[in-house]
């Protein structure tokens, strides 16, 4: 049986992105800020992500059999909308929203997928757009992605979808199960979202920010047991202090916020600005910790006994970017492997809506072994991009591109300079994985600073990952659990803290991808070449953008990029491009 089915993400007014499954098979995936180069596309619909998907894939509108969207109306009679009017007791007429037009979202969601694919060419009234609920859409990105044969709890810890902000449940035979599900306002996504604003960053995109800060912090200074509690089964977040709403919401500049003037009472004002400072970074810290303990909890609690049956673990939603969580949840002896979604946020969900459905239709979707699902571009679109370019760039092909060009790079990069690297097709989800990167030495002193300051321009305390060769996991990170994603950190061994300070953090961990040769040939490499000239097999990867913009995703980005940094090396394809002086 032939089956298509587009998946199409953006219900939540962020992160749009579009996924596409043929047979089974994940041929295209990309999200909307990439192209339309506005970090996190809010209030937009995936159009430019949709367009490639189906020119990538050669296929028209009309060869579409069903659109997929992860959310879902929710009906008069359940759990969620009453215990939203409840807990939001204090602002009546979200309560009374809630009861009397609890789809509203949804249909207006429904209306803007149905303008975005008019434009596409699509006949609305031919077209078939199935709604999936957005937990069971990030449960089937994880559990049906995972590859997992037996049967696998599943877990979902994000903001909130329709009501509903966290998933227990199970897979087996590709069926979902649903054990447990928490609503609004009792989010633990929602709560580490409402202290990294109180933290002087942006929700939904700087509680990694608030994690890398967390390390110089001391949890044991304060006690934020105060802010939730899981008992008797049940999370409960105190909105006395975060995840509120309406009038009792911090407001500085006309602006309001996730957390109330109480907050500001106890723990003082809100931090502003790039230093990672006294209380700030033990505020991090006893978040950090307080989202470890509630949900290392929940998991005991909800999915304890299919660990200890199984050990095979699914896991998505924003949450499961946490890539410390992630390391506590590995290290528990009953948690045999654990899967990440790599796209676990939002823009991972039109996966999710995607295989859903495919699965429910009898066509099995198959593991997602890598992220290279992006746009590619040739020798030819990079020079095009070159001879437009108004920097007029100086650029040279370099013959054998298969050889020369991790030869030639890893000698820059052994020689102690970063370089933007452009190969392949582009990334899906947050994290650059070798297709868009800016790369280091991991062993050249202050390569990490420099990065940091002359190129992304981003806050000092921020860590950089390494890539690595799979001969070097076992031993730099003492564990051959599958890293391939960048979803967890690994402390690192003794003698690799020394040999690649570069990539280790302030904890001594490092969040590390390990790369198979199969999924990114010149990327591995490259690594070779540099394990040959310094000894190891790793290289510092950061994505390839600038602060506050997202990840690039053609070669005229690139050069924009390159441009407005101190950069001096950008491969793309085969083509070498060197700024002067």
């Amino acid at each position: 049986m032939s089956l298509t089915i587009l998946g199409l993400s953006g219900a939540l007014t962020h992160d749009p992105s579009a996924a596409l499954y043929l047979d089974g098979r994940l041929v295209a995936a990309a999200e909307e800020e990439r192209f339309v180069r506005d970090k996190h596309a809010k209030n937009r619909m995936p159009y430019e992500a949709a367009k490639f998907c189906l020119e990538f894939a050669g296929i028209r509108p009309g060869d579409v059999d069903i659109v997929a969207i992860p959310f879902a109306p929710i009906g008069i009679t359940e759990k969620a909308r009453w215990h939203y009017a409840k807990r939001y007791w204090y602002a009546p007429d979200r309560g009374l929203d809630a009861i009397l037009l609890g789809n509203r979202r949804f249909h207006r969601y429904k209306k803007r997928i149905e303008w975005c694919l008019a434009q596409l060419g699509f006949d609305l009234r031919k077209v078939r757009i199935e709604p999936v609920e957005h937990h069971l859409a990030h449960a089937s990105s994880a559990y049906h992605c995972s590859g997992f044969t037996e049967k696998t709890a599943i877990m979902g810890i994000d903001g909130k979808g329709e009501y509903a902000t966290t998933f227990f449940g199970w897979g087996e035979n590709g069926r979902i199960h649903k054990i447990k599900e928490f609503y609004d306002p009792d989010s633990l996504g929602g709560l580490y979202g409402a202290i990294t604003e109180y933290l002087g960053f942006e929700m939904l995109d700087g509680e990694y920010k608030v994690m890398g800060m967390a390390p110089y912090g001391d949890p044991s200074r304060y006690d934020f047991s105060r802010l939730a509690k899981f008992e008797h089964g049940e999370l409960v977040i105190n909105t006395d202090y975060a995840n509120v709403i309406g009038l009792r919401r911090y407001k500085e500049q006309g602006k309001g916020y996730y957390f109330s003037p109480k907050l500001i009472d106890w723990l003082g004002p809100m931090r502003h600005g790039d230093i990672a400072d006294d209380p700030y970074i033990h505020y991090a810290a006893s978040m950090q910790k307080l989202f470890e303990d509630l949900a290392l909890q929940m998991m005991d609690h909800y999915l304890g006994d299919i660990l200890r049956e199984t050990g095979r673990l699914a896991f998505a939603g924003g949450g499961a970017l946490n890539v410390k969580l992630n390391q506590k949840i590995i290290a528990r002896p009953e948690v045999k492997e654990l899967f990440v979604q790599p796209a676990s946020g939002d823009s991972g969900t039109a996966v999710g809506a995607a295989s859903y459905v495919s699965v429910q239709r009898g066509v099995a979707v198959e593991k997602m072994e890598h992220v290279y699902l992006g746009p590619r571009y040739t020798n030819e679109d990079v020079i095009a991009a070159c001879a437009r370019h108004p920097a007029r760039p100086q650029w040279q092909v370099l013959e054998d591109g298969d050889v020369a060009v991790p030869q030639r790079i890893a000698r820059i990069l052994a020689d102690g300079h970063p370089v933007a690297w452009f190969q392949g097709r582009m990334e899906f989800g947050p994290r650059a994985l070798g297709g868009r990167s800016i790369l280091g030495c991991p062993s050249a002193p202050g390569v990490a600073d420099r990065i940091n300051e002359q190129i992304k321009f981003r806050e000092r305390w921020r860590p950089f990952c390494p890539s690595m060769l799979d001969t070097v996991g076992p031993q730099m990170l003492q564990t051959d659990h599958p890293a391939p994603f960048m979803t967890f950190t690994f402390e690192v061994a003794e003698e690799w803290k020394t040999r690649v300070p570069e990539v280790v953090h302030e904890d001594g961990t490092s969040r590390a991808q390990v790369l198979r040769r199969e999924f990114n040939p010149r990327y591995y490499d490259l690594m070779k070449e540099l394990e040959t000239l310094t000894g190891n097999g790793v290289v510092l990867n950061t994505s390839l953008n600038r602060r506050g913009e997202p990840m690039i995703c053609s070669p005229t980005d690139a050069l924009n990029m390159f441009f407005g940094s101190d950069l001096q090396y950008l491969v793309m394809e085969d083509v070498l491009v060197v700024k002067e002086g």
